[in-house]
């Protein structure tokens, strides 16, 4: 079936809130998105956060940040995603083609359950943007609360 014949169901969500976070990228890979996470999630009861950035090359995680686990996330997808002409994807500086791939490796989104406005993060987990398109610094992500 072809996704034009498919036919499809939308319903709105009543209970779930969101709001978007504008992020410059330039001068770091990693962003650590946690206090924001932390402020939305604020005076809210029990649910889920739906962290998600809606850009083709970068995607959100969740790692120990500050004690060099950002830096080896970046160095490790530097070995895995070279910056060269290997891809079919040629736009951008050189390389940018591992930007596209990047999100199969680091998904676009992460759900964090929510207790009485608390994110449920582990004690050293934190929220995190990851970029390395050094072609588009302005991103958005969209922090999405769903009411339990």
């Amino acid at each position: 079936m072809h996704v034009s014949q498919r036919k499809w169901i939308v319903r709105r969500v009543e209970n779930m809130d969101s709001d978007v976070l504008d992020v410059d990228t330039a001068r770091e890979r990693i962003v650590d998105l946690t206090d924001p996470v932390r402020k939305f999630c604020a005076d809210r009861g029990d649910g889920l956060l739906n962290v998600f950035v809606p850009h083709a090359t970068a995607g959100v995680a969740i790692i120990e940040t500050g004690a060099g686990s950002d830096d080896d996330l970046v160095d490790t997808l530097e070995r895995l995603l070279p910056r060269d002409d290997r891809y079919r994807h040629a736009h951008g500086s050189p390389g940018h083609g591992a930007d596209h791939v990047l999100p199969a490796l680091v998904a676009p989104s992460v759900t964090v359950p929510v207790q009485g406005g608390q994110p449920l993060l582990g004690t050293w987990q934190s929220v995190v943007l990851v970029d390395l398109n050094s072609d588009n610094s302005q991103r958005q992500v969209r922090l999405s609360f769903l009411d339990a």
